[in-house]
């Protein structure tokens, strides 16, 4: 029987445990009837012969969709096992449970036997007389590079001769509880899909290529899983990364269609920069992304409220509270660090289009700057300051003359007064660098982190859904830190799914990538 048909419950916990319930039937009863719309665009196309490409579209969006609503639903139930299994946690109803379709691994896959040793000596009495009395058997379906094979864990199960108590070893834990992907299989799937950009209905088909049937949805319910027990390493990067004295941010548009609405809105997929390594910190460089359904200004300035110090940032006005003095002590908690590779961008543009001597001449002296900064890379902070102060001083002065100038001899209505006024209205944010050995000249640190998820919107277009994009965050920090570190992220995430279920959450800071114990061809090459 529906329980939107149930009589309502009077005591206040168990109509809360009631809602639940109903809120749970709705979700499966949305994913249903998604999975039935692209079922019957698949059948329009098999009937009518060769869709049209926006019939096409439309199942890969359906598809897309699908996977995301899986992957919450996974990502939910993980968090109400762990709920569940917490000593004393009040039961929470959620409705039926998905009855899995678990078919029979694939016989032409090679196996691996992993036999676990018994006790020597009976738990019970300490009798050393035990004999074996079966095998427990456990198939787990793992994945190495370029090819699949399945590890059969065994367990004896000894009986004592004397006692006849009976002892086996414990089964291993697994990434997902009663589930059978191996630690490496699942890592794999995410490196795929948030590295490589392959979709998850495309990494379906690779693997049936190979003899191994595991659809869109089963993969789904990995990714979902995995990102709920990885992000508290994710935000604890986020705070590390935060905690930089001098970091970068930035911003990307991510479309993101929502289920039943049949067009997509455009989200926003921000990134925080730590990188040290331009000015010779041993700190390690991290990455930490967030997302957001909009690009309000309130959402950067939730993002950056553990931050202090300087930000270097473009132009975008949803930071301009972080720069507002303190009341108390008068300075403002972050100090703006603007780009020149923006200003630049502007003049470059209007150069392409007119090929205006003006436009050239000024980017010839921001040139000179760049020069400097390229001979400084690396050293210390203190060098690059006096070098700042030596040689950039003095450029960036006879630039701000030329600019000025200029501006003064052209129409103030052009393209071109525009591109000046865009140098001269930030200019002392522009020149900040030159006051801190610390600070760069560029914000492209945070646009090379970006750069990654541009090339993925090519792939997969848009995401399904705004838990979507909450996962993609998640996975995005993991795997680019790992990047920046020089580590296989596939690896990484590799082991850390294999251990983070069982790690103390006090030591979490052991299981950040800098922090990582790998073995040697797990680095990446330089």
């Amino acid at each position: 029987m529906s329980l939107a048909t149930a009589e309502l419950p009077s005591d206040p916990d168990a109509l809360r445990a009631f809602a639940a319930a109903l809120q749970a039937e709705l979700y499966a009863k949305t994913l249903h009837i998604e999975k039935l719309k692209a079922q019957l665009a698949t059948l329009r196309r098999a009937r009518f012969g060769q869709s049209s490409e926006k019939l096409d579209r439309q199942i890969d969006l359906l598809e897309l969709i699908i996977g995301d609503l899986e992957e919450a639903e996974a990502a939910s139930e993980a968090r109400q096992d762990a709920t569940a299994a917490t000593p004393g946690a009040m039961p929470v109803l959620t409705g039926p449970r998905r009855v899995g379709n678990r078919r029979p691994l694939p016989d032409h896959l090679p196996r691996e036997i992993i036999t676990h040793g018994g006790v020597c000596a009976c738990p019970a009495c300490g009798s050393e007389r035990l004999r074996r009395i079966s095998d427990d058997e456990r198939e787990v379906l793992e994945y190495v590079p370029s090819h699949f094979k399945v590890i059969v864990h065994v367990r004896p199960k000894l009986s004592c001769r004397d006692c006849e108590a009976i002892t086996q070893p414990t089964m291993p834990s697994l990434p997902i509880e009663r589930g059978r992907p191996g630690q490496k299989l699942i890592a794999h799937v995410l490196v795929s899909k948030y590295c490589d950009h392959l979709p998850l209905n495309r990494q379906s088909g690779i693997y049936a290529r190979e003899g191994v049937d595991l659809d869109r949805s089963t993969l789904a319910d990995w990714v979902g899983r995995a990102a709920w027990l990885m992000a508290p390493v994710a935000e604890r990067i986020g705070d590390y990364a935060r905690a930089g004295p001098t970091i970068h941010a930035d911003d990307t548009p991510i479309p993101d269609q929502d289920p039943g609405r049949g067009r997509t809105k455009s989200g926003r997929l921000w990134v925080v920069v730590r990188d040290e390594g331009t000015w010779g910190s041993p700190n390690p460089p991290a990455a930490y992304y967030r997302y957001s359904p909009d690009r309000k200004g309130e959402h950067a300035q939730a993002i950056l409220a553990p931050a202090s110090g300087f930000l270097h940032a473009d132009a975008y006005a949803g930071f301009d509270k972080l720069y507002e003095p303190d009341p108390i002590t008068g300075r403002p908690r972050l100090e703006s660090v603007a780009c020149w590779a923006h200003a630049r961008r502007e003049l470059f543009d209007e150069h392409a289009r007119t090929k205006s001597p003006i436009a050239r001449q000024a980017l010839d002296k921001i040139g000179a700057v760049f020069a400097v900064e390229r001979e400084i890379n690396g050293r210390s902070a203190s060098d690059r300051l006096a070098m700042r102060q030596a040689q950039s001083v003095p450029l960036l002065a006879d630039l701000k003359d030329y600019l000025e100038t200029s501006l003064g001899r052209i129409s103030r209505k052009g393209d071109l007064a525009k591109a000046i006024r865009y140098s001269l209205n930030r200019w002392k944010a522009l020149s900040r660098f030159t006051e801190d050995g610390r600070l760069e000249m560029t914000n492209n640190a945070a646009e090379r982190a970006i750069r990654p998820l541009t090339l993925g919107r090519r792939n997969w277009t848009f995401l399904g859904s705004d838990s979507g994009g909450e996962r993609a965050a998640v996975f995005y920090t993991l795997i680019q830190t790992c990047k920046l570190n020089g580590i296989n992220p596939e690896a990484y995430l590799a082991d850390l799914i294999g251990r983070v279920s069982d790690h103390a959450a006090n030591r979490i800071d052991e299981l950040l990538p800098w922090n990582w114990r790998a073995p040697s061809d797990a680095r990446l090459a330089a």
